[in-house]
């Protein structure tokens, strides 16, 4: 029936999360049939809470390291907690999303014939001796620290992805995301971004370490949406890993003293 129809039926795992929501939103923008799935672990009913009436939307509440059943054209598997504080809270389930996640996507994919998209990370690179990082460097891995729930979990992922695109032919896309903020940040994620904004706005100090001299680069969240949708629309040969995000970077200092200027 799919042939029947320009319109794409779109499966956007972790679709009430912080990347989640914007992407949902921007799909039903460009006319598609979106369907959310999330366990509401760190997503929440705040953030597509004026889309949920849409008619081209539809909500369902599940944890994506059970079997999902649902004919779509295209998935992007973003379901993971994505910040230290919320995956290290349950490391176990937080390998298992990525791990078995990746695995009941896949499956879906390959039965539906679906193309999917895998939202990764820059952490697969753990903590890398080569900067900036490129898609061609394998990183630098501590399997066994309190971050490798999340590290690993990814890595796996990602192995997974590209042996479903070896031996069963799968369309695949691989993005790993850099670091991305814009609206419904999680306030209390513990990233840099909404640390500071958080504190500014309670007119607390803004706590930074040593001089700030720290550089981070940050991708506003709308380009990052455009990025994912890009990427999935590239030809059938194309896989990544592509990395996602905004070359210019700047100094923790600097942060902090713009976040002071805009929140007054």
């Amino acid at each position: 029936m799919r042939n029947y129809s320009v319109r794409k039926r779109v499966l956007v795992t972790g679709g009430a999360g912080f990347l989640g929501s914007h992407l949902c939103e921007r799909l039903l923008g460009q006319g598609h049939d979106v369907l959310c799935a999330d366990n509401f672990f760190t997503g929440t009913k705040d953030n597509i809470a004026h889309f949920l009436s849409h008619p081209r939307f539809e909500l369902t509440r599940h944890d994506i390291t059970f079997p999902l059943y649902v004919e779509v054209d295209e998935i992007y598997n973003l379901a993971c907690p994505a910040s230290p504080v919320h995956y290290q809270y349950d490391p176990v389930q937080t390998t298992k999303t990525s791990v078995h996640g990746a695995i009941n996507m896949l499956g879906l994919a390959k039965r539906v014939k679906a193309k999917i998209l895998q939202a990764s990370t820059s952490e697969v690179y753990g903590d890398p001796e080569v900067h900036p990082q490129v898609e061609s460097y394998w990183g630098r891995v501590n399997p066994i620290g309190a971050r490798s729930c999340y590290d690993e979990g990814k890595r796996c992922a990602e192995t997974l992805f590209f042996d479903y695109y070896r031996q069963h032919k799968l369309l695949i896309k691989v993005a790993r995301i850099f670091n991305t903020y814009g609206p419904r940040m999680h306030p209390n994620d513990g990233r840099v971004v909404s640390n500071f904004v958080v504190q500014a706005l309670n007119g607390e100090p803004i706590t930074i370490y040593g001089e700030g001299r720290q550089s981070r680069s940050f991708c506003y969240v709308d380009d990052l949406i455009e990025a994912l949708i890009k990427l999935m629309d590239t030809p059938a040969d194309f896989t990544g890993p592509i990395n996602l995000g905004n070359p210019v970077e700047f100094e923790i200092r600097d942060l902090a003293q713009l976040i002071i200027k805009l929140t007054g």
